[in-house]
């Protein structure tokens, strides 16, 4: 389900969202020429997750953070009760920080004007 709405340029019916889309997609779009790099399945293609990631939020899943090798992915745990499971399992152990302590609301006062 999109939840997101576009509007003005990058609206989807737009005539100009093609010239400003990364993908050159739109009501707009020209084919490409074939003399680009990228493959013409490259050019169809949606871009990835992966990269959307590292886009939008500066966050590069596919390198890894200690020695710079490339991240590969080897299982996508799907189903709820293996991940309660896995989370019950971790829960068990002691490992710091994994859950935030539980505790009461402070009662004393913090010293704000009434």
């Amino acid at each position: 389900l999109n939840l997101t709405r576009f509007h003005g340029v990058f609206a989807p019916n737009s005539p100009w969202r093609a010239k400003i889309t990364p993908a050159r997609r739109g009501r707009g779009a020209k084919p490409t020429k074939p003399t680009e790099d990228r493959t013409p399945a490259e050019q169809r293609s949606a871009m990835r997750w992966a990269k959307r990631l590292k886009r939008v939020f500066q966050i590069d899943v596919e390198t890894c953070p200690s020695c710079g090798g490339t991240v590969q992915i080897i299982a996508s745990i799907e189903d709820p009760p293996v991940i309660e499971r896995i989370l019950t399992h971790l829960a068990s152990k002691d490992l710091p920080g994994l859950w935030a302590e539980s505790r009461a609301p402070p009662t004393e006062r913090i010293g704000l004007p009434h």
